[in-house]
């Protein structure tokens, strides 16, 4: 067992020193595979949101619709965008993914205005809302597909995500080893239309009542004050 998400709070302190799940998710929508996308690139075509401006994060941390969800709940975060990523082949579609053939995980792209919020402050959302010490699975999810990753683009980047798992260790937060993959961004695939805003849009879908709800919940409870006026 890991310990609840709220011990994460008092990390905050100590690290402004360093650096300042398996659900067959299947609609009867066909998966339509993506255009391809160049080494670093992304593919993001949902209209019509003027993301100009907005740095970009990812992460992986289960299931894209409930990480998709917690995102979108933060202030400071325009936009969130379920996808693929970590893998290797071009275009990969979700079953594709979810059969491992690809080397994927379900991803968030996470466009965000950093004089709200700031990368430290999504990297603490991304180890708050979430297990990081279990291989491969993230609650019911299991594959390779669910594993925790974090995306860095810059020296910086790594340098902030490598110093909070770091003090999570040394504070013995969790009960067993982060397994989390700290990761070079390279390319960000964008899921099938049917998965973007998929718990706003199916809000009686069971694995979104029983799991994703839940989950973002307990992000709500335990960070109240990153949270959008509207996410209350």
């Amino acid at each position: 067992m890991y310990t609840a998400f709220h011990p994460l709070r008092w990390i905050l302190a100590l690290l402004l020193l360093v650096s300042c799940q398996t659900q067959a998710k299947k609609e009867e929508t066909p998966a339509q595979p993506e255009t391809e996308a160049p080494s670093s690139a992304v593919t993001h075509t949902l209209p019509p949101q003027d993301l100009e401006g907005y740095q970009t994060a990812y992460f992986a941390s289960g299931c894209f619709w409930c990480v998709e969800a917690i995102f979108e709940s933060v202030k400071g975060v325009k936009e969130a965008v379920s996808g693929y990523a970590g893998g290797l082949e071009k275009n990969p579609t979700y079953e594709e993914v979810s059969y491992g053939r690809t080397g994927h995980a379900e991803t968030v792209q996470v466009f965000y205005d950093p004089e709200q919020v700031s990368f430290f402050e999504l990297v603490q959302v991304f180890f708050g809302s979430h297990d990081p010490t279990t291989p491969n699975r993230q609650g019911p999810d299991r594959g390779a597909q669910y594993r925790s990753i974090a995306f860095y683009q810059t020296p910086e980047e790594q340098k902030i995500i490598l110093a909070y798992m770091q003090a999570l260790e040394e504070n013995k937060v969790y009960d067993s080893p982060i397994v989390t993959e700290v990761t070079p961004f390279t390319t960000f695939y964008q899921a099938e239309d049917y998965h973007q805003d998929y718990e706003r849009k199916h809000p009686n879908n069971p694995y979104v009542r029983n799991v994703s709800v839940p989950r973002l919940n307990r992000f709500k409870q335990n960070f109240p004050e990153y949270l959008k006026e509207n996410a209350h």
